[in-house]
């Protein structure tokens, strides 16, 4: 998600400009809004951006002098001006500042969406390069942990996988110096080292950035910036693990693809509720004992592992993401023995749930 910065003394324009955000695409969003360049810099001492669209002319402090003021207290920031003044002085300085676009008002949406457009991809650029330099430097020295994830690929694994994703973030996270925002670039390039030793196993995997959206506020603090950045760190290297185990498991029968899928997405929907085999069978209509032998056979998992896999990654979610209780939790996800619940969490991650909540977040 990309989190923005609105800076402009006239609230009418500030609110204006939000909506047009928030029409541009759900994956950027006004994290807060300032009239003045004090009140930005102020909002900036407790809480993320990435991008801040200020005015130039405004009281106490200006646009360009928060540019300038941006650019030397939050390096990984990017700034845009809307300015009511088309002047040849005021742009020549804000494109000195490094200031990305700079957009006369009234704002065309069309080309505040093109200057979005830029500002997204200049953003991942950014990273995506520091992410790469990181990884050149440090991977020579972490040869190991390359390995330990092709043994657990090439061996279909999957049991301890989620306890070497939690210490593969602690390796990289080591790697990145508090920029906590290079942890999804590099879990990237992290998967894309891992599919380049797996050419020999002819695996042949495109792999999408995920979605990020829900895992955290669009107002985000300074407290959760870390919390945030590893949670959707971990949520990329486990869609990417899982989706090199199914890579691993080889081309599958395209009927029992299909039936496979019905089935989890059955799981997928009801994780919270109690899921009867033989309901699951016939929704997917078939023999509840041929069920689930395809599904072992297909995924190398029985129906419950996947279930407790399921209802583990959402009580992680949860457990991550608010202050519940684990006996609320576990409501939540299908399980009225708290105890039972815990003991599965701690069988899943290594770790008991508030023990994986304090490494995460220590």
């Amino acid at each position: 998600m990309i989190r923005v910065l609105l800076v402009d003394d006239s609230s009418l324009i500030r609110d204006s400009l939000s909506l047009s955000i928030e029409a541009y695409h759900p994956t950027t969003v006004v994290a807060g809004t300032a009239a003045n360049g004090v009140k930005a810099l102020d909002w900036l001492d407790n809480h993320y951006a990435d991008l801040c669209i200020t005015d130039i002319r405004m009281p106490v402090m200006d646009g360009l002098a928060l540019i300038g003021a941006i650019n030397e207290r939050y390096p990984w920031m990017r700034c845009m001006v809307v300015s009511s003044y088309d002047d040849f002085q005021y742009a020549k300085q804000s494109i000195q500042l490094h200031a990305l676009d700079y957009i006369l008002k009234p704002v065309d949406e069309e080309l505040l969406f093109r200057a979005l457009d830029k500002a997204s991809e200049k953003l991942d650029a950014d990273r995506h390069r520091v992410a790469a330099q990181l990884m050149l430097k440090k991977l020579p020295h972490h040869k190991q942990w390359v390995d330990k994830w092709l043994e657990h690929i090439r061996t279909l694994h999957v049991e301890t996988l989620p306890l070497l994703i939690v210490e593969t973030l602690e390796l990289l996270e080591s790697w990145v110096a508090g920029n906590f925002n290079l942890l999804n670039p590099l879990s990237n390039l992290w998967l894309s080292t891992i599919i380049e030793e797996l050419t020999s196993d002819r695996i042949k995997l495109a792999l999408e950035e995920g979605n990020d959206i829900g895992l955290g506020e669009a107002a985000l603090s300074l407290q959760e910036v870390r919390s945030y950045f590893r949670l959707c760190a971990v949520r990329r290297l486990e869609e990417g693990a899982y989706q090199l185990v199914d890579a691993m498991r080889g081309i599958r029968d395209q009927q029992s693809v299909k039936v496979i899928d019905k089935i989890k997405m059955y799981i997928d929907r009801h994780y919270g509720e109690q899921i009867n085999l033989q309901e699951l069978a016939d929704h997917a209509a078939m023999n509840k004992t041929y069920m689930c032998t395809l599904f072992k056979q297909e995924t190398g998992m029985t129906i419950g592992t996947y279930t407790v896999t399921v209802r583990m990654r959402e009580a992680r979610n949860i457990l991550m993401a608010t202050t519940e209780k684990i006996y609320a939790i576990a409501n939540q996800v299908g399980y009225e023995d708290v105890t039972y619940f815990s003991q599965l969490f701690k069988k899943h991650y290594g770790l008991s749930p508030l023990d994986y909540k304090k490494r995460m977040k220590s």
